[in-house]
């Protein structure tokens, strides 16, 4: 790295082998160690800090090196950072912004959610569901679907038996849309300006995604 002296090292060993293998290495520079950079690489992004710096202080007072650091974190795109940090914390890092109720939503009932809405049940002719985000419907859905709103064209209106009266995604409205022969698990999408329902199985909305993504 430039005009430093890179050394890999394995901080699984103890630190008497560590610095034993540095003194043999830099009792070989000699005069060359002295005021010498020097950038000791475990391996990790993250901790063996007190290694380092223990390392450091040895190579500072036996060989009179200049500097002991650590390589520089490379910065990953954001969006390769934010699958990283994913990763590493299981998904733990977010607050779940989903209303998820169990049971039927009856002819009358009005149920808003903010952001996204599960229901682990039906929704009956006359009931109404509205969310900011997506809504899922694990059951029939024969009333009506407010999803994305005010103006979030983006959401997806999942049941596993689709029959609704009506169905509006942002601002776009679709009504009396004809149930499908069979119960499937469909889904309403916006496409071109239109309310599109769709066999959620086989049109896979998710699945050319590389990565889980939050939504």
């Amino acid at each position: 790295m430039g005009n430093s002296l890179c050394i890999t090292l394995d901080p699984s060993q103890p630190i008497d082998y560590l610095q034993k293998e540095l003194h043999r290495l830099f009792k070989r520079m000699k005069h060359l160690a002295v005021n010498a950079k020097v950038i000791l690489d475990v391996g990790e992004l993250e901790g063996h800090e007190e290694l380092v710096e223990k390392l450091g202080k040895f190579l500072k007072e036996t060989f009179a090196v200049g500097s002991v650091s650590r390589p520089p974190v490379k910065q990953l795109p954001s969006e390769e950072r934010r699958r990283k940090q994913d990763m590493e914390c299981s998904w733990g890092r977010y607050h779940s912004d989903v209303l998820m109720l169990t049971g039927r939503v009856r002819a009358g009932q009005k149920v808003t959610a903010k952001n996204h809405l599960l229901i682990l049940g039906d929704v009956n002719p006359g009931a109404e569901v509205l969310a900011g985000g997506d809504i899922f419907i694990m059951g029939t859905l024969r009333g009506t679907a407010i999803a994305g709103q005010p103006d979030n064209e983006e959401v997806i209106v999942l049941a596993l038996d689709f029959q609704p009266i009506q169905i509006q995604i942002g601002k776009i409205v679709a009504a009396g849309l004809p149930p499908s022969p069979e119960k499937l698990a469909e889904f309403a999408h916006v496409e071109n300006g239109t309310i599109v329902v769709e066999d959620y199985l086989e049109a896979d909305p998710f699945g050319r995604l590389p990565w889980p993504q939050v939504r």
